[in-house]
Formats: structure tokens, C-alpha cells, sequence
């Protein structure tokens, strides 16, 4: 049974080139009041100021790279944003952050997406009631061998919001909506689960688990092929054995030669070029959960 949530910490920015988080933050610190709910106290924040007024992703280092504990405990690491991180991680355990919402944005076309690091039942059925509301919303559980790096890990309980398909430094009007509205769903929830106020419905979630990282197809560094213009977009449609996923630069199809159906999510994400990732491959779950 999860304790109740008193402290929710809402972050915009941990990429400075992504506005939507960046600008929902800046609207929930003009009107706090949008925030304001009877059992939680919420603070917002904007992760990376330098990387904000420049507007890129990072000054010298991935901030959501920066979290793991033996990196904040390093007096080696100085870096801007290593020790930003640091002072990111002093805020939370200063507020008594219980909760915490890390607001992104991607080039790829994920539409509204919740990102969990874990499966535990409080995530799964806030996800759930989630979805309810709003039926758009994807689930993605995607555990990386950077988990533990991300700022979202400062916390056990918490979710990442991921909205797209945004170029980098645009807002799109649409999304930042619909990414609003999740937020305040999210609030309600939390707000109705500290009073024992969540309605007792059953309802079956579908959750999409990612399995794999695949990157470009290369000749030592260099990238000798492009995302196959039929997958171009297609985050969340189902990649079947012979489907093409890239295209050389002679034109020529390189096809996907898995041994079961597959959906691919972050599609030619622009920020994961240099992380040599061209897309994640997940399998499509459904789970019944009981609400109340």
C-alpha cells in the first residue's frame, strides 16, 4: 500500500530545447492556483535555466543523464549540468518529494505518451485511470540500462510525460493542450487516492514494453541508411517480419527479420542520433486492473 502523496514535483525543461514542458512550468509558476489541490502541495520547476535561454538540449551534458547517486555524491563531476543535477536532487530531498512528473517533448510521433521506469500496481493503476480519461494516452515501460541516471529516478514513485511529434524549439499549440489537461488529471487523481476517493471500476490497460534499441545501420561511425519512409511516423503501428524499417542512401529496403510482431516507438528521434538509437522496439501487453 502506497503512503500518501503529499509533495509532487513537476519539471519542465530537463532539455532546454523542448518547450512544452518548459512553458507549462512557466504557466503553473504565474498561476500556482492551477496547481492547488486539497491534499498536495506541488512544485514546478524548470530543470535547465542555461540550457533554456540558449535554447538547446544541453550546455555541456545530458542533464537526464546526470542522476545516478554516485554521480551527484562525485566531487569530480563539474560540469554545469552535473552540478545541476546535484542541486536538483537537494531540492527534492528538501521538499520531501514523493511524486514526481518530468514533462518532455520528442521529434518522433508518440502522440501523448506516460513513460514508467516500473510496474508497480500505484503506477499501473494511475495509468490506467489515465487512459480513461483520456483514451489517446500510450503506456510505455521502458527500463534502460540508464534508469538509474534519469532524473525521474530520484524518486520511487513518478512518471515521465513525453508528447510528440514536436520539432525542437516549437511549441505546437494542440499538444500543449491536451499535455496540460493529462497534468491536471494526473493532480486529481493523487488528490482522490490520498482521500480514499478512487472509484471501483475494472478495466484492462494496454501497455507497450520496449525490448530492444536498434540504431542506424552503420560502416564504423557513419550511418549508411535512413528510417524507411513507410515507417516514417508510424510509432505504435505493428512491424511484422519483411516489413521495410530502412532505406540506403542507393534506395535500397533493409527489412525487419524479427521472429514475431513488433511496435515501434521513438522513430527517428532527432536528440537519440548521437546516442546511436534509430528506434525501440517494444511488445504490446494487456493488463487487467481493479480500481478502488
Amino acid at each position: 500500500m502506497v503512503k500518501p502523496i503529499e509533495n509532487v514535483a513537476i519539471f519542465g525543461g530537463t532539455h532546454g530545447n523542448e518547450m512544452t514542458g518548459i512553458y507549462l512550468v512557466k504557466k503553473f509558476l504565474k498561476n500556482p492556483h492551477l496547481l492547488q489541490r486539497k491534499t498536495l502541495k506541488v512544485f514546478p520547476f524548470l530543470s535547465n535555466p542555461k540550457a533554456i535561454e540558449l535554447g538547446i538540449r544541453y550546455t555541456e551534458i545530458d542533464l537526464n543523464r546526470c542522476f545516478a547517486l554516485e554521480d551527484i555524491e562525485n566531487l569530480d563531476n563539474i560540469l554545469y549540468e552535473q552540478l545541476l543535477a546535484k542541486t536538483i536532487h537537494q531540492k527534492l530531498r528538501t521538499n520531501q518529494i514523493n511524486f514526481l512528473v518530468d514533462i518532455h517533448s520528442t521529434t518522433s510521433a508518440m502522440g501523448l505518451t506516460i513513460i514508467l521506469s516500473d510496474k508497480n500496481d500505484f503506477h499501473l493503476k494511475l495509468c490506467s485511470y489515465l487512459s480513461l480519461i483520456h483514451p489517446e494516452v500510450k503506456v510505455l515501460y521502458y527500463v534502460s540500462k540508464e534508469k538509474n541516471q534519469l532524473l525521474r529516478s530520484n524518486t520511487e514513485l513518478g512518471l515521465t510525460v513525453e508528447v510528440g511529434a514536436i520539432p525542437q524549439g516549437v511549441l505546437e499549440a494542440d499538444l500543449f493542450m491536451k499535455t496540460e489537461k493529462v497534468i491536471y488529471s494526473l493532480l486529481d487523481y493523487l488528490d482522490k487516492y490520498n482521500q480514499n476517493k478512487i472509484e471501483e471500476k475494472s478495466h484492462t490497460l494496454i501497455i507497450y514494453e520496449v525490448f530492444e534499441r536498434i540504431d542506424y545501420p552503420r560502416n564504423k561511425e557513419e550511418i549508411t541508411a535512413m528510417i524507411h519512409p513507410n515507417l516514417q511516423s508510424k510509432d505504435y503501428q505493428p512491424i511484422n517480419i519483411g516489413d521495410p524499417l530502412f532505406m540506403t542512401f542507393d534506395g535500397e529496403t533493409i527489412t525487419y527479420q524479427g521472429d514475431s510482431t513488433v511496435y515501434p516507438v521513438f522513430i527517428n528521434e532527432s536528440a537519440y542520433y548521437e546516442k546511436a538509437i534509430a528506434m525501440c522496439l517494444t511488445k504490446k501487453r494487456e493488463i487487467t486492473l481493479n480500481h478502488g
